[in-house]
């Protein structure tokens, strides 16, 4: 069973082997603990869930409580991602699950998720486009 925890600041870096897969961009875990510092102070947070015996986080989900006019008070998540060889074991739906207990606590109306799904990403995604 995963455990899901949010990563406190200076936590980043257990995030990064996951973050990297979704955001090779990145020059490497450095440069993305830079990035998400800079993310921090505009609310952005971290959720991460544990495999046992793995410091790294498995899987990790970045998100922020956002109000607009469209959709009021909502739960925003701007990254999720599971590192390919934990795939399939229940990480991202824990992930997901505790988002939706984050949003409800808060008192958000909604969660938002968007997701490019290029066809390089699809063995990412099968959740996606599982039988419907």
């Amino acid at each position: 069973m995963p455990t899901v925890r949010e990563l406190d600041p200076g936590e980043e870096h257990l995030a990064t082997s996951a973050l990297l897969e979704l955001r090779p961009h990145f020059a490497g875990p450095e440069a993305l603990v830079e990035a998400i510092a800079l993310q921090r102070p505009a609310g952005y947070r971290l959720l991460g869930s544990f495999a046992p015996g793995d410091d790294q986080a498995a899987a990790v989900a970045g998100f922020r409580l956002v109000r607009m006019l469209a959709w009021d008070l909502s739960l925003y998540v701007d990254d999720l991602v599971t590192r390919p060889e934990h795939r399939g074991a229940g990480h991202a739906t824990a992930l997901l699950r505790r988002l939706d207990e984050i949003g409800r606590e808060a008192g958000c109306r909604e969660l938002h998720l968007d997701s490019g799904v290029q066809a390089e990403r699809q063995a990412a995604h099968r959740r996606y486009f599982g039988p419907g």
